[in-house]
């Protein structure tokens, strides 16, 4: 993902990274199409999809993080509420944890994400 940063940084003023999201039959047919067309990566698959372990998440984020920072660009986790000016620097979008997102009811009206419980 680093280099897709690096491509398209002069090219937009959003760049939006989101995982897949496995769930029911289709979460069999990706895993089947994993195990048959790269099954180096199956193991890491499973690790992810199957035991539901974030922590392959978790190091990216960080590491996209630090790559953003070294880029000069503003990073965000699951948040989809700013703006920025069309002309602005892309601001890297981190959408990794989209399922413990929740939309908050503000009295206001707004709507911001939110990772649940916080």
């Amino acid at each position: 993902m680093p280099a897709i940063i690096r491509r398209v940084k002069g090219q937009c003023n959003l760049i939006w990274l989101e995982n897949l999201n496995l769930r029911g039959d289709y979460k069999t047919i990706i895993l089947d199409y994993i195990r048959e067309k790269h099954p180096h990566l199956l193991p890491l698959y499973q690790e992810i999809y199957v035991q539901g372990n974030r922590g392959y998440w978790r190091m990216l984020d960080q590491e996209l993080k630090a790559d953003a920072a070294s880029l000069g660009l503003d990073y965000m986790t699951n948040d989809d509420s700013m703006q920025w000016p069309f002309d602005a620097p892309p601001v890297v979008v981190n959408h990794f944890y989209h399922e413990q997102i929740k939309r908050s009811a503000r009295k206001d009206g707004s709507r911001h994400a939110e990772t649940v419980g916080g």
